[in-house]
C-alpha cells in the first residue's frame, strides 16, 4: 500500500544513500502498477524530497520532473511534452535537439550541464536555474537495434555545478528502472 512516508528522507544521509532510497521506494511503488503517469508522478515527488534532505548544492534543486515523447507530434517534428513534476510551472513542449532536454532526447545520452548559461540554446523556464541534468529514458523497440527515447528525467538546480558523476550514475539507474516498470504509449 502506498504511504506518504515513502517521501521521508532522513537528514544527514549521503547522496548515494538518498538515491538508494529513491530506487527502493520506486520499486515498491511500481509493484503491480505499470501506468507511466502514476509512476512518474511518484518518482518526481521522491526525487524532490530526496534532494531537499541533502546539503548544498543538492538542496538547491528547484525542479524535478519528466518530459515524455509527444505521441501526437509527426516524426519529422519530434517533441517532448511536459509530464509529472515538482517545482514551478514549466515549458509545455520542447523540440528534439532544443535546449538540454531536447539534446538528451535527440542523442539518447545523459546531459550534465554545470552552468546552463553556457549551454547553446538553453531554454530558461525558470531564470533561477543555473545547472541541469537530463537523463533519457529509453525502451527497446521490436525489430530495431536502437532503443527509443520515451521520456527524460529533468532536474534543475539553482546553484552552478549542482550535479556530478554520482547524480549521473544513479539517475541512469533510475531511468532504467522506470523504462522497465512502465507501459509506454
Amino acid at each position: 500500500m502506498v504511504h506518504a512516508d515513502a517521501s521521508n528522507f532522513a537528514q544527514g544521509v549521503t547522496k548515494e544513500e538518498a538515491y538508494q532510497q529513491v530506487l527502493m521506494q520506486a520499486e515498491g511503488l511500481f509493484y503491480e502498477q505499470r501506468n507511466w503517469v502514476c509512476n512518474l508522478s511518484n518518482v518526481a515527488s521522491l526525487l524532490w524530497h530526496a534532494y531537499q534532505s541533502l546539503p548544498s548544492p543538492s538542496n538547491e534543486v528547484n525542479w524535478t520532473g519528466f518530459y515524455t515523447l509527444d505521441a501526437l507530434s509527426p516524426p519529422s517534428r519530434r517533441q517532448l511534452i511536459l509530464g509529472p513534476f515538482q517545482g514551478k510551472v514549466a515549458c509545455q513542449t520542447i523540440a528534439f535537439g532544443r535546449g538540454v532536454c531536447g539534446a538528451a532526447a535527440a542523442t539518447g545520452e545523459t546531459q550534465v550541464v554545470s552552468d546552463v548559461h553556457t549551454f547553446p540554446g538553453h531554454i530558461a523556464c525558470d531564470a533561477a536555474s543555473r545547472s541541469e541534468i537530463v537523463v533519457p529514458i529509453t525502451v527497446a523497440v521490436a525489430g530495431e537495434e536502437e532503443r527509443k527515447v520515451v521520456a527524460i528525467i529533468d532536474v534543475d538546480c539553482a546553484a552552478v555545478g549542482g550535479f556530478d558523476e554520482v547524480d549521473r550514475v544513479w539517475l541512469e539507474k533510475l531511468a532504467k528502472l522506470i523504462a522497465d516498470s512502465c507501459d509506454w504509449p
